[in-house]
């Protein structure tokens, strides 16, 4: 049964419209671009395009998949779920905090499900990295550090911390278990174009004592991703470019003393995060039951967005 239809088939909203088309369940695709337009018709001949967003929104029986600007997520998600839609909205799921919340406070009153694209807590390897800390084998996660450094893409309407760092607060939320957030710090750098952030470092302390230390730049001369967490017991090092996990049983003891047991390379699965996303927003359609990425976690990913662009600001 088709059950989606996607807004925007641009740069990210192609790839949407593809994985919901081979899962048999794209409904149709907005569309106002007439060079898109040209471009789906010829590649879906079968599927219904709309150039009118509230005529999509009368398509009985269908939820909404926003692949659209930020700009415009509060505003379309808001009008998908008051019309009765479930609603799937790519990062950052707003760009204020405060309509983040509406949305999520909306779709739960109203019964809708709400899910946030970010689409690495459905990689395969931050699965694995979640279940691992979650069962106690490293011990109590203290301290997690990513990096997302490469050379561009440069953007003129926004800064590096809104462009790269969604991804990263996600996986930090993920694998700390969501805690609440206690304040930030950050400093910036604007060295390719004036008052545009290139490069952040963003410093977390979450209630719980955990912390978290983020560095996302895209003046850099080679290509980086990852995430270190650090635990009682053991050093997890994801490699997001080799896709690979590495437990380092390293540690240093109450006597200050350094344990170093060696390490283990885990093989993680080969799978495509965006097929799993998608796969997981459609069974949560049938089952009703809330998404990993809800309206709650993008909210919670949106306030520490926010908290350290005002941190940057001051």
């Amino acid at each position: 049964m088709k059950q989606v239809i996607v807004v925007g088939s641009g740069h990210w909203g192609k790839n949407l419209v593809r994985n919901f088309y081979e899962l048999k369940s794209l409904a149709g695709v907005v569309e106002i671009s007439p060079d898109l337009q040209t471009r789906f018709r010829e590649q879906y001949p079968d599927v219904p395009l709309f150039k009118d967003y509230a005529k999509a929104l009368a398509v009985e029986k269908t939820a909404i998949v926003l692949a659209t600007p930020a700009p415009t997520h509060y505003t379309l998600a808001l009008q998908a779920l008051q019309s009765g839609k479930d609603v799937f909205v790519e990062k950052p799921m707003t760009l204020h905090a405060d309509e983040a919340r509406k949305l999520a406070e909306y779709a739960e009153v109203h019964n809708r499900i709400l899910m946030v694209g970010h689409l690495l807590l459905y990689q395969p390897a931050i699965s694995w990295m979640r279940n691992y800390l979650n069962a106690g084998k490293a011990g109590k996660v203290k301290h997690i550090a990513t990096h997302r450094l490469n050379l561009g893409k440069v953007r003129k309407q926004e800064n590096v911390w809104w462009s790269f760092a969604p991804h990263d607060v996600s996986i930090v939320l993920d694998l700390l278990s969501s805690p609440d957030l206690e304040n930030v710090k950050a400093s910036s750098y604007s060295r390719l174009q004036p008052g545009i952030a290139d490069e952040v470092h963003a410093d977390l302390n979450f209630t719980s004592g955990q912390t978290a230390h983020l560095h996302c730049s895209w003046q850099w001369p080679i290509k980086q991703r990852g995430t270190v967490v650090i635990a009682e017991k053991q050093m997890l090092v994801y490699d997001e470019i080799q896709q690979s996990v590495t437990i380092h049983d390293k540690r240093i003891d109450d006597q200050l003393t350094i344990c170093d047991e060696g390490s283990t390379v885990i093989a993680i699965a080969d799978e495509q995060p965006l097929r799993l996303e998608c796969e997981h927003f459609l069974s949560c359609l049938k089952s009703r039951q809330s998404p990993h990425s809800d309206g709650r976690n993008g909210f919670a990913v949106v306030n520490i967005l926010e908290k350290v662009q005002e941190a940057l600001n001051d």
